[in-house]
């Protein structure tokens, strides 16, 4: 086993990755080691291994002669020697073992003929070597998909201060290379030694019909100032090696866009466990991700066939016709009332199907759950719950759906296949027509449990409603009230497989027998008044942690409308609104009476038309001919037109005047 070298993880988010961490890796399992006292101990971790490189790092200096030791030997320079020198293990992937396992001797011989150099870390990705390249490696790209993101290290052993000396450009060894479309951004200025280069990676739309492998270079030049005693600067070329992986793109149906947004990155604040049954670990520092706590989950859909994109912007930052399902899994964040809009809109009239896996929220268990933290000095309470359940209620309002305050545990059964409800949450408002699964559970949270006690002491069990499915407009609306199941962290038991039945329904609306069986039917809606819904805390500050609460709407890097440069346009055609980031909705179509029924409505109250929004856009209404809405073009355009208008004007008045003067005999120049 080996245990972590130099440096720890850092945060993986979105496809923004961190860089790759850790650098290196060295033996740290049962490594012997002094006692204080007198004797042997044995010592695992990363306590162990990073003395372990330390060594390393102690006698590679020395083999350097101290009059060349100022020109050669600096961090970067030793980082260079150990991470081209190190050995590449076979299990492991790139962001759990870095370069690979220390090696002393190969570092030595890179270091011992070092001279001055700049250089990328890691010098490839090959979307060919699996497991090392995990996650690049497990999906291929394809035209249409939200950017892949990679963030390498520049490491500049010519001086502690770099330049990027010209943009990186891309080098395709072959004409397919080409359909490769590569975005950089960069450390311009390389201090203190290190800087970063990242790649925003998109197949170009010819390339929806490519499959094979893309291979080329990315290259990059970067120069120091002369050292002393040198007149000239110091420059150098880096380079990093692409080999990718293509296939054409994939059907709508299998395409799912996982929402990171509005998952809160830890730590801003003290956002709790999921599974309350967990109390070694109260803190919900995992990430949150498809890639850190959620890998599990997403080999098992690419083994199945689907392919999962990240969403690491609003939901108005993306296309809802180019994928089957929209999957959002233990969000704690809040939504822009333009996301509300657009997302009914998506499902309603583009089909779009959207998965939704809650947790607990409960304040009274919340307010159990403050402490006091002696390393800042300060009493720690829960901006939330496992998930922000208000802010869910108001996305999934328009659909007549709500999660209560419950927080549930138990065992159940579907289809045969055992499940844990581990600290969940019930729905207390769904539509006629649409199909709930109750089962008995115990309520665990503050009330609940105060209540069973009272009731009978040995704590009886109620059914609760924790998994619906609705059909809705043109599309598919699946709510399931936990996301223990899909956690590989703190899991009880999986439910893949109930996961694989939702994406069926949601993405190509195949209904399972089970699921879809005449007894869960809802013949009368479930309903809750809005008093006894879930509440907001109004003793935390949540602006402070939230990506939308004061923050400004924008599309991020990941989204194809930034790296396409069509953020901020609007295209509406015959009544239909393709919508593009910062607009509002046109006509939300059909919508649920008071009922509980999908019926056609009229717009809702939030729309009103021909009416500024906060972008600065007008409504056009409801228009047969396309109609292509700039904001950050009408100015520039209306002073364009305005211009052209009046030298029109001028120019004909010029005319009618010599033509006067022409008549009554005088020179026309006059």
């Amino acid at each position: 086993m080996w245990g972590l070298g130099l440096e720890e993880y850092e945060k993986i988010w979105g496809l923004s990755y961190g860089r790759v961490k850790p650098d290196v890796v060295a033996y740290g399992r049962e490594i012997m080691g002094s006692k204080i006292s007198t004797g042997c101990k044995s010592l695992s971790g990363t306590s162990v291994a990073s003395p372990v490189v330390a060594g390393v790092v102690c006698l590679l200096a020395s083999i350097i002669p101290e009059n060349k030791r100022k020109e050669i030997l600096n961090p970067a320079s030793m980082k260079q020697a150990l991470v081209e020198g190190a050995a590449k293990l076979a299990g492991p992937n790139m962001y759990e073992q870095g370069a690979g396992r220390v090696d002393l001797l190969e570092s030595y011989d890179i270091l011992k003929s070092y001279q001055p150099r700049a250089s990328i870390f890691p010098s490839v990705l090959d979307y060919t070597d699996c497991p090392y390249s995990w996650p690049f490696c497990r999906q291929p790209l394809y035209a249409g998909a939200m950017p892949v993101i990679f963030n390498a290290t520049v490491l500049n052993g010519m001086g502690v201060i770099g330049y990027v000396q010209s943009p990186p450009t891309w080098h395709p060894s072959n004409e397919e290379g080409n359909l490769l479309s590569i975005r950089f951004t960069y450390s311009e200025i390389i201090w203190p030694w290190t800087g970063y280069l990242a790649l925003h990676m998109q197949i170009k739309e010819e390339g929806a019909h490519f499959s094979g492998v893309i291979e080329g270079n990315v290259t990059v030049k970067v120069y120091s100032p002369p050292a002393q005693g040198e007149r000239a600067a110091r420059s150098s070329t880096c380079i990093l090696k692409l080999i990718l992986n293509v296939v054409p793109t994939p059907p709508r149906s299998k395409r799912v866009l996982w929402d990171q947004f509005h998952s809160i990155k830890y730590p801003p604040g003290y956002i709790p466990r999921d599974s309350l049954d967990v109390r070694n670990d109260i803190l919900d520092w995992h990430g949150d991700h498809l890639h850190t706590n959620f890998h599990i989950m997403f080999n098992m859909l690419r083994d199945a066939g689907y392919y999962i994109e990240t969403l690491g912007s609003p939901l108005t930052c993306f296309d809802a016709s180019q994928y089957g399902t929209l999957l959002m899994v233990d969000l704690e964040d809040e939504y822009f009332q333009e996301e509300i809009e657009k997302l009914w809109d998506d499902v309603i009239n583009t089909g779009l199907g959207l998965a939704v896996f809650a947790e607990w929220y409960n304040v009274d268990t919340m307010v159990k759950m403050r402490f006091f933290d002696d390393n800042t000095r300060s009493w720690w309470t829960p901006v939330t719950g496992g998930a922000n359940i208000p802010a869910l209620n108001d996305l999934l309002a328009p659909f007549g759906i709500a999660f209560g305050d419950k927080i549930l545990n138990g065992d159940f059964s579907i289809d045969d296949e055992q499940s844990r409800y581990a600290s969940g949450t019930d729905i207390v408002r769904f539509p006629r027509g649409g199909y709930v699964h109750s089962f008995p559970f115990l309520d665990s949270s503050e009330s609940g449990a105060t209540q069973n006690l009272l009731l009978n002491s040995g704590m009886n069990k109620a059914d609760s409603p924790i998994l619906g499915l609705l059909e809705v407009g043109e599309g598919r609306v699946a709510v399931y009230g936990d996301s223990n199941c899909l956690d590989s962290s703190h899991m009880v038991t999986n439910c893949y497989r109930l996961l694989r039945k939702i994406l069926d329904f949601t993405g190509s609306n195949i209904k399972d027998p089970v699921l879809f069986s005449k007894s869960v039917k809802q013949d009368t809606p479930l309903c809750e008044d809005d008093n006894h819904l879930s509440s907001r805390r109004t003793d935390v500050n949540f602006s402070v942690y939230s990506a939308v609460i004061g923050k400004e709407l924008i599309c991020q890097s990941d989204s194809r409308f930034e790296v396409w440069g069509t953020k901020g346009y609007s295209l509406h055609i015959r009544g239909r609104n393709r919508k593009l980031p910062g607009y509002h909705v046109f006509d939300l179509g059909r919508g649920l009476n008071s009922s509980g029924d999908t019926t056609k409505s009229r717009r809702p109250k939030f729309i009103e038309k021909n009416k500024g929004d906060s972008f600065g856009n007008r409504y056009l209404g409801e228009l047969d001919m396309p109609v292509l809405v700039a904001s950050q073009w009408l100015v520039p355009v209306v002073v364009a037109i305005t211009g052209i208008v009046l030298l029109s004007i001028w120019r004909v008045r010029q005319k009618r005047r010599r033509r006067r003067r022409s008549g009554s005999g005088r020179p026309a120049n006059l």
